[in-house]
């Protein structure tokens, strides 16, 4: 299934066409993770990414009330155009769901959050496949040992996505992926999954396991399901999120938030 433009895909989504993971979908363009807080908590949660920044990196924040991202794609209506949404209660998952129009209420605040599915494309541009896309599965991500710095009352563990990179390719992985520091930029971590408290890699919190081949090194980027692991902890009344892997596609061009 292929589209032209960021809007046409969010269209599809809209209308239901479209509900897999967004990895490999609208190459050029910034993709984002979503976590959306009622007003009281919003300062909370802002000061939380901004003490996180390789996790959560801000690219939006909506008015409180407004469902519609101004700056990344005015459009856009983000109660519909993400292929499938978390529903948190108190730190529980209460629901998945592919329309949160009936929870929306006028208090509420979204914020879109860099993504590593941005800097995917440049990766593979340098000769660096993506497993996860050629299992036609989501990218692992695992909870870690590696504290989150808290804000308020939201605290939790960091959260990485895994990348098998062939040995001889993680040098040039990092230099490519430090491109681009608003959608995670470089690996957090190369290497023995145990030193961050993964204890079984073929077994991730959120989304797929994924093939690891001779001469293959596990290599993970911060991801931003931590603000989902930070509600397991925290127990917000109410957080609602992408489903991992479902991400928000923004009009921004990746071209733009790259470093050179």
């Amino acid at each position: 299934m292929q589209f032209t433009s960021p809007e046409e895909l969010r269209s599809a989504i809209r209308k239901g066409e479209f509900q897999a993971p967004t990895s490999g979908f609208a190459p050029g363009f910034i993709q984002t993770n979503l976590a959306i807080l009622p007003k009281d908590m919003a300062f909370e949660f802002l000061l939380f990414c901004q003490r996180n920044p390789k996790s959560c990196p801000v690219i939006d924040v909506t008015e409180p009330g407004s469902f519609v991202p101004a700056l990344s794609a005015p459009t856009a209506d983000l109660r519909t155009d993400i292929p499938k949404y978390r529903v948190y209660r108190d730190g529980i998952l209460a629901e998945e769901t592919a329309d949160i129009r009936s929870l929306w209420t006028d208090d509420m605040v979204a914020f879109l959050l860099g993504c590593s599915f941005t800097f995917e494309e440049a990766l593979m541009q340098n000769g660096i496949p993506m497993r996860h896309q050629q299992q036609g599965c989501n990218v692992p991500m695992y909870k870690t040992s590696i504290p989150a710095v808290p804000a308020g009352r939201f605290q939790g563990p960091t959260v990485v996505s895994m990348r098998p990179i062939k040995e001889q390719d993680i040098v040039r992985a990092v230099q490519v992926t430090s491109r681009f520091p608003n959608v995670h930029g470089a690996p957090v971590h190369i290497g023995n999954p145990e030193s961050i408290g993964i204890q079984d890699i073929t077994k991730p919190d959120f989304g797929d396991a994924v093939e690891i081949k001779p001469g293959e090194v596990p290599v993970f980027w911060a991801c931003g399901v931590t603000p989902q692991a930070v509600a397991m902890e925290s127990k917000p009344s109410l957080m609602i999120t992408h489903a991992p892997g479902h991400m928000f596609i923004t009009d921004l061009k990746s071209e733009d938030f790259s470093v050179f």
